[in-house]
C-alpha cells in the first residue's frame, strides 16, 4: 500500500515507518519536527519507497492518493505538550480533521494515534477502554489529554457520520531506542540520570504505578489494529506494572549506576496508577506483549548512551 504517517519522525512514528517499509508498503512520513527528529528516520530515509515531508498537518496539504494513514502527529510527553500547549490543541484538532478529510477523499483507512491520558488519574484500575475516565478539563495536562480526547470523538464522528473506516490505539507508556532523552518520561529521565552519575529524580513518594511496553511490541500491536476491522478504542500496552521506586532501581540494575534517588513533590494531575487492561486486543487481535522490562532496558541502554553524546534534536519548523 501507500500509506501516510503523520508525526513519522518522533519516536513511535519513526519506528512505525520502519514496520511498514519492512511490510514493503511505500511510507510518506509527515512531519514538522517540532519534537520529531531527523535522525529517527536517518536508517531507511535514503529506501526509494520511503518519503519525508515537512509539514504541518494543522494546514492544508494533500500528498496524492493513499491506501492508509496512520496519524501520529502530537507532541506526547509532559516536557514538550506543555511547551507546547496551543500547537497539541490544534494538531488534535484541525491536524486530525485534515487527515481525516484526505481518508475520506482517498477512501483510505484511518488509524489515530490516542493515549491513556484519555483516562486521567484513574479511578477504575486496571483501565478497560469502556471506563469513561477521570481527567481535569482545564489542568496544566489537558492540553494534550483533551485534544486526545477531542481527536478519538472526531475520528468516531468521521466514522458515524462519514463512513470513514478508522481505528483507534489507545498507547500506554512505551519505550525504547530513539526515545527523545530529555522529554521528561520515566524511563528517559532515569536512563539519562543513571548514566550521567546524577541523582534519579522521584516525584512523590515513588509508590505510584506505571507500565511500560517495549517500541517493538507497541507497533505489532498498532499493525494488528490496523489490519482489524474494530473501529472502537483498543488498549495497547503492557499490562506488568511497577511502581517508580521499582523502575528506578531495574535501570540502576541494567547501567550498573551507583546513583542515588531524590525525591521531588508531585506534579499537578499526575496519576497515582496507570496500567491497561488489553482483555480486548488478546481477544481481537491475537496480541500481548513478550519483551518484560528488565529485558527491554538491555536493548535500550545502549541507545541512551549513545544519545548521551550529542543532541538528537532538529530545529523545529516554525510553529503556529
Amino acid at each position: 500500500m501507500r500509506v501516510l504517517v503523520t508525526g513519522g519522525a518522533g519516536f513511535l512514528g519513526s519506528h512505525l515507518c520502519e514496520r511498514l517499509l519492512a511490510d514493503g508498503h511505500t511510507v510518506i512520513c509527515a512531519d514538522n519536527l517540532i519534537t520529531g527528529c531527523l535522525n529517527n528516520i536517518a536508517g531507511f530515509s535514503a529506501d526509494a519507497r520511503f518519503r519525508f515531508e515537512p509539514q504541518d498537518i494543522c494546514r492544508p496539504f494533500d500528498f496524492g492518493p493513499v491506501e492508509f494513514i496512520y496519524d501520529f502527529a502530537s507532541p506526547a510527553s509532559p516536557v514538550d505538550y506543555m511547551k507546547w500547549g496551543l500547537q497539541t490543541l490544534e494538531v488534535g484538532s484541525a491536524g486530525t480533521r485534515n487527515c481525516l478529510e484526505l481518508a475520506l477523499k482517498y477512501r483510505a483507512g484511518f488509524l489515530l494515534a490516542s493515549t491513556s491520558e484519555c483516562y486521567g488519574d484513574p479511578d477504575v484500575h486496571p483501565q478497560p477502554e469502556s471506563y469513561w475516565g477521570h481527567v481535569n478539563p482545564i489542568g496544566t495536562r489537558s492540553v494534550y489529554d483533551e485534544a486526545k480526547r477531542f481527536s478519538e470523538a472526531l475520528t468516531m464522528a468521521y466514522h458515524r457520520y462519514r463512513g470513514v473506516d478508522t481505528r483507534i490505539v489507545r498507547i500506554f507508556n512505551t519505550y525504547g531506542p530513539r526515545l527523545q532523552i530529555d522529554d521528561g518520561r520515566v524511563i528517559s529521565n532515569f536512563m539519562k540520570q543513571a548514566l550521567l552519575g546524577d541523582e534519579l529524580t522521584i516525584y512523590g513518594d515513588g509508590r505510584q504505578t506505571r507500565s511500560f511496553c517495549y517500541v517493538s511490541d507497541e507497533i505489532e500491536g498498532i499493525m494488528r489494529l490496523a489490519a482489524s476491522h474494530e473501529n472502537l478504542p483498543t488498549n495497547i500496552g503492557n499490562p506488568s506494572e511497577f511502581t517508580v521506586l521499582e523502575c528506578a532501581q531495574a535501570v540502576l540494575d541494567i547501567t550498573g549506576s551507583a546513583s542515588k534517588l531524590v525525591f521531588r513533590p508531585l506534579p499537578e494531575d499526575d496519576p497515582k496508577q496507570r496500567c491497561p487492561d488489553i482483555t480486548k486486543a488478546k481477544s481481537i487481535l491475537g496480541w500481548e506483549p513478550r519483551i518484560d522490562l528488565p529485558t527491554g532496558l538491555g536493548l535500550s541502554v545502549d541507545y541512551f548512551r549513545q544519545a548521551l553524546l550529542a543532541p538528537t534534536r532538529d530545529p523545529a519548523v516554525p510553529a503556529t
